[in-house]
């Protein structure tokens, strides 16, 4: 990490400009780009409170009017929508409890969210088990991904409520989802994919299975997604992106193989996604930036531990010190 000192100016994290741009998000209703990711809205909450965390700042938002927001967002089932009036789905819903957690806020979800609290949030995600395969759906569609199984068992765990599902079917599930190159993909037989790799490797350390995972194979796939610029790709012969800092490198910190990258080219390559004026962090140098590289690109840095940036759990994607409060710092 010797080589951080020496990075040029442009090249060093313009935290104060990125607190700034987060901040800035709520306050473009007049554009159209605000209203056409609506549907990301509660994710966006998510991805902006943990990266202001992530840079140490974080009452840089009001958390009275975070927490009525996502309240806002509830069905009378428990489930949450991306936006009030939106459908309710698992992965809104994880962001929800994600950011009650963020927030030390679990008592406001107890005492003002619909029917029984956390019990009424733990019910929907639970309900969303397939009992005879142990995968998840993300709604009462029925669609299933290990995003669903990774993002229940985070939620669950969060809130104390793990119990309420098949951990050793939801297992299982994911074993079958392995390839013979060491990954994982969204269904047993489907390709390998960086971000299905992180879904199933964290569900396992959930679980408490991290004895299922091939780790020697799995992590020279993963270091085979550094590109020359030092960036990480989703897959072979894909461009890299800086929301693979997250899926490649916490996939790598949970397995414990991050020493098998660049670590200095991937810190240059992040920092070079930067607006140095405007905040915000892009997919690749000199792209728009939006929240959500903006976090993940933060989570890489954190991972990589750069100087300025709070530890970040590599299974929940919060802040350590967050999961150390709701979890324990001994598991």
């Amino acid at each position: 990490m010797s080589g951080i000192q020496k990075l040029p100016d442009e090249l060093q994290l313009a935290t104060e400009a990125h607190v700034k741009y987060i901040q800035s998000l709520d306050t473009k209703k007049d554009e159209y780009e605000y209203w056409l990711t609506e549907h990301l809205r509660l994710n966006g909450l998510y991805w902006g409170l943990t990266a202001l965390h992530l840079l140490r700042r974080p009452d840089a938002l009001p958390r009275d009017e975070a927490i009525y927001f996502v309240l806002s967002c509830q069905h009378d089932s428990g489930g949450f929508g991306a936006a009030p009036g939106h459908d309710a789905h698992i992965l809104y819903t994880v962001s929800a409890v994600q950011i009650f957690v963020l927030l030390d806020a679990l008592d406001e979800l107890e005492s003002r969210g619909k029917g029984n609290g956390k019990a009424q949030v733990g019910k929907y995600l639970a309900d969303l088990q397939n009992r005879e395969t142990g995968t998840f759906a993300g709604d009462e569609w029925g669609e299933e991904d290990t995003r669903f199984l990774y993002g229940a068992l985070n939620a669950l765990s969060l809130l104390g409520l793990l119990h309420l599902v098949d951990v050793d079917k939801a297992v299982d599930y994911v074993v079958a989802c392995a390839n013979t190159d060491g990954g994982y993909g969204v269904s047993p037989g489907a390709e390998t994919h960086s971000g299905q790799i992180f879904t199933c490797v964290a569900a396992l350390a959930i679980a408490g299975r991290k004895d299922l995972i091939d780790v020697d194979k799995l992590g020279g796939w993963l270091s085979e997604r550094q590109v020359s610029c030092g960036g990480l790709n989703g897959r072979p012969e894909k461009k890299e992106d800086v929301c693979y800092n997250w899926w490649v490198l916490g996939s790598l910190e949970i397995i414990g193989r991050t020493h098998w990258i660049d670590r200095e080219k991937l810190i240059q390559f992040t920092l070079s996604c930067q607006d140095t004026e405007r905040g915000g962090l892009s997919d690749r140098p000199g792209d728009m930036v939006d929240v959500w590289h903006t976090f993940f690109g933060l989570t890489g840095l954190s991972l990589l531990q750069f100087p300025g940036v709070e530890a970040i759990d590599p299974v929940y994607a919060l802040p350590k010190y967050t999961t150390d409060r709701v979890l324990g710092k001994s598991r």
